[in-house]
């Protein structure tokens, strides 16, 4: 899970690049879903990899406009399955 703060809150240069040069990820790098904030100020990612340093090339292609934090998270059924047995 990637969360994208927007640069001074403005969505403009990160809206203006993905329509110029699309999301600039790495093959390897699957995009699954995304979610923006109401205020326009930050987005939620899903991607998918089993390589974390394509997710490093990815952000190097957006640091300049934006701020990450990068969650490494599993589904609601791995976690489950990762506690059952201590229950």
């Amino acid at each position: 899970m990637i969360i994208e703060h927007f640069k001074n809150e403005n969505p403009l240069p990160v809206y203006r690049r993905f329509r110029d040069q699309g999301r600039l990820a790495p093959e390897r790098l699957i995009y699954i879903s995304s979610w923006v904030d109401q205020k326009m100020h930050r987005c939620y990612q899903l991607m998918e990899t089993d390589d974390p340093t394509l997710i490093e090339q990815w952000i190097a292609n957006w640091n300049d406009i934006v701020e990450f934090e990068v969650y490494e998270v599993v589904t609601s059924k791995e976690a489950a399955e990762r506690v059952a047995p201590l229950l």
